[in-house]
């Protein structure tokens, strides 16, 4: 199917739902949108709304999960697909292109969706969660990490009074047709995958105390990848490959806690979340002569990894007689395991070799945070302390086998450490025309990494630095109706354990993953001008902003002298720069229909750099400058029929990018889902279909020294749910 006809069935699916709602007598139910905004006037007051989408001071918009009809009964990575601003790639989030975003649950770091890298998302169940918040340009009482802003997820948690909760299950089916068959002599992709997702959430007030819990088992077969690369060297070699991997995936998750309100002035609250994820992956990866005449090579991995998470949080909020004066205190600990056995069998012509490694990593977190706020004559001022130590020893024992192509002089142990104390200071002052708030934060971090004395190529390496992180925001509020805000923030992107891990990465066996204990943070100053004007039925939400960054991360790729293999390594690749236009506008049509666009355009610039790769010999990449322009349109309509009926129709367009050594390609895809309230309204069911038309692929050009590659990932993104949620 070309993209004329996609559009044309956006259009039909349209028409006929407008059909449908004007020819009924009966009158529809008001009901809210997709996008529903919490904006807090007093301690206890949430003040919903289904016109506004854009938070009045338009630092944050917060966007209900149970709304977005078509992409419910999936993973956290999923649900986020069809959000303003929000593109996903290679499994990561982008906000305005960038996957330089820091992932909160419930304000806080954890382990479950990463500190300073994103991980987790596909296999976090949406069902878990109650609202996702999008920060483009947080304060400076947020940590400094994250270019692009940062992403709060808030799971599910009942306040009312007495026993109240929730029971959901949710079936699925995906990859019900082979969208690019597989290159010959290797074992089936995986068909017909099933989903599967109970869930329950309940709690229990009365007088002094509120318990809650929330568990979730996600269950999923997946086509997790089904890459074809034909990989081109200036020698005149051709290599066609493909890249197969079929997953099975089990999640449990578990939140539980307490709320103790000792009186009106103090607020105690314990909760502990623990998740446990297997995963086993089967993949198959042959390597073939240009006119797939001959096969040279053919890689079979299985990898059988078990990552297990506990979290407990402890916080106490002490409100002081005079109003609005309070005092915030917490303690949040994180333990994160991972566990990974990888075999392989290297299928050569003349004989099979077997290799395996184990991988196993403990992942210590704790963080102390202090906050305070106190009123003064005009406005308030915030300020609190923290302070994190963060400790990752790893293990990689290679087992090599018959004439083995794994570097085990590569393995050992390597240890990761990490100090961070901070403080910041804000000031926040609000009239009826115009707001301000300013701030800045003092971090001081110290990183070492100790690696194997023994370690062909790397040594032990490590920074510290002392920087300041001032961030601006101002608001002229021109009428009730019109808001012209100015942001300015300056953050940090810190390279994660994973990034610098010196242990190379086999799940590809010519295209090899390695880590740089060298890799140094990126910085970034951005700048935002935005613009808000709401009327009775819609809003035009419109923001120009401007990033700078300096010492650039990026994976990049090189080959060594005499040999095919790329090595893909991370490092500072310079300065970049990414500027752009957003627009938000929804619009009511009457109160059966909501009708919302986002067009999100910028321009990508990468400097010139040069980097030297030390492994698995010293060898320089050097590139000229590039710039692209790129951009993404999402258009959303939630309808509201009759007897209690919602339909929702998203369609996602992601123009071709400009990254590190090449390009992305454009793609495009549409989601649909349908949602009926029965049982007097303590039930609900509902059919979802994500990529109705099963059009979506990623598809990359990378250019190095000596080769060019080109990549066509058609993995899993066509999925047919259907689900069943409960008020108790």
């Amino acid at each position: 199917m070309n993209s004329k006809s996609l559009i044309c069935l956006v259009f039909t699916v349209l028409i006929t739902c407008i059909a449908t709602a004007q020819n009924s007598r009966e009158a529809p139910v008001a009901r809210d949108s997709i996008v529903v905004p919490h904006v807090k006037y007093l301690d206890t007051v949430a003040v919903t709304g289904r016109q506004i989408a854009v938070s009045a001071r338009l630092d944050k918009k917060t966007f209900n999960v149970s709304e977005n009809i078509s992409r419910a009964g999936g993973s956290a990575l999923e649900a986020m697909q069809n959000l303003p601003g929000i593109t996903v790639s290679d499994g990561k989030v982008l906000l305005r292109g960038s996957d330089k975003v820091m992932i909160l649950i419930d304000g806080k770091q954890t382990a479950l969706t990463g500190f300073g890298a994103q991980s987790g998302l596909g296999n976090m169940p949406a069902s878990a969660i109650d609202k996702i918040e999008i920060i483009n340009n947080p304060s400076s009482k947020y940590d400094a990490g994250g270019n692009a802003g940062i992403i709060n997820i808030i799971l599910k948690k009942e306040k009312k009074e007495g026993f109240n909760g929730k029971l959901g299950l949710t079936a699925g089916a995906g990859a019900l047709w082979i969208k690019k068959e597989n290159l010959p002599s290797i074992r089936p992709q995986y068909q017909g995958t099933p989903k599967l997702n109970p869930s329950l959430s309940f709690n229990y007030r009365k007088n002094k105390m509120n318990l809650f819990f929330q568990g979730d088992n996600l269950y999923t077969k997946t086509l997790n990848k089904n890459e074809f690369v034909d990989r081109y060297y200036d020698d005149g070699d051709t290599v066609k490959q493909q890249t197969k991997r079929n997953r099975t995936t089990n999640i449990v998750t578990v939140k539980t806690g307490m709320d103790w309100f000792q009186n009106a002035n103090n607020t105690f609250t314990i909760s502990g979340l623990f998740s446990s994820e297997k995963i086993l992956d089967r993949g198959d990866e042959p390597f073939f002569s240009s006119d797939l005449s001959k096969r040279n090579r053919l890689w079979q991995f299985l990898e059988d990894e078990l990552k297990t998470t506990a979290t407990a949080s402890v916080s106490w909020q002490h409100k002081f007689k005079q109003p609005g004066r309070l005092l915030n205190a917490g303690f949040n600990y994180t333990f994160h395991r991972e566990d990974e056995k990888y075999y392989f069998a290297n299928i050569m012509p003349a004989y099979t070799g077997l290799d395996s490694f184990k991988l196993l990593s403990d992942e210590h977190v704790a963080d102390v945070n202090i906050d305070y706020v106190q009123p003064v004559r005009y406005g308030r001022f915030e300020t609190g302390v923290k302070f994190r130590r963060r400790f990752i020893p790893t293990n990689m024992q290679f087992k090599p086998g018959l004439h083995s192509v794994l570097d085990s002089t590569a393995g050992g142990k390597a240890s990761y450490g990490e100090t961070i104390p901070a403080i910041y200071g804000n000031y926040i002052f609000e009239n009826n025309n115009f707001e301000i708030e300013a701030g800045v934060r003092l971090e001081y971090v110290s990183l070492d990494y100790h690696v194997n004395p023994g370690h062909p190529v790397y040594t032990s390496d490590g920074y510290n630095y002392m920087q300041p992180f001032p961030s601006l925001r101002t608001a002229w509020k021109i009428n009730a109706n019109n808001r012209l805000s100015v942001f300015f923030n300056r953050r940090v992107d810190r390279p994660n354990e994973v990034d610098i891990r010196i242990f190379p990465k086999y799940d590809d066996a010519e295209i090899i993953k390695v880590g740089n204990p060298a890799l140094k943070p990126q910085f970034t100053n951005n700048f935002e001008l935005g613009y808000k004007t709401s009327w009775k039925s819609g809003y035009l939400f419109s923001s120009l902003y401007h990033k700078r960054m300096n010492g650039t991360i990026a994976r990049i790729g090189s080959i060594a002298p005499g040999s095919d293999i790329i090595y893909n390594i991370f490092q500072n690749a310079g300065k970049s720069y990414n500027t752009g236009l957003e627009l938000m506008f929804s619009q009511n049509i009457s109160n059966w229909a909501t009708l919302s666009l986002n067009l999100n355009g910028y321009r990508n610039i990468i400097d010139s750099f040069s980097v030297e790769n030390k492994y698995p010999v010293l060898n320089i990449y050097s590139a000229a400058r590039e710039e692209m322009n790129s951009g993404n349109i999402k258009f959303n309509g939630l309808f509201h029929f009759p007897k209690q009926l919602d339909a929702q129709v998203s369609a996602n367009y992601q123009a071709p990018d400009l990254i590190p050594q090449g390009k992305t390609f454009s793609r495009f895809s549409i989601d649909l889902g349908v949602k009926k309230s029965i049982q007097k309204g303590k039930g609900e069911v509902f059919l979802n279909a994500t990529d109705v038309a099963n059009t979506l692929r990623l598809k990359k050009e990378f250019r190095g020294n000596g080769y060019v590659f080109v990549s066509s990932d058609y993995y899993e993104t066509q999925v047919f749910r259907i689900g069943y949620n409960y008020k108790l």
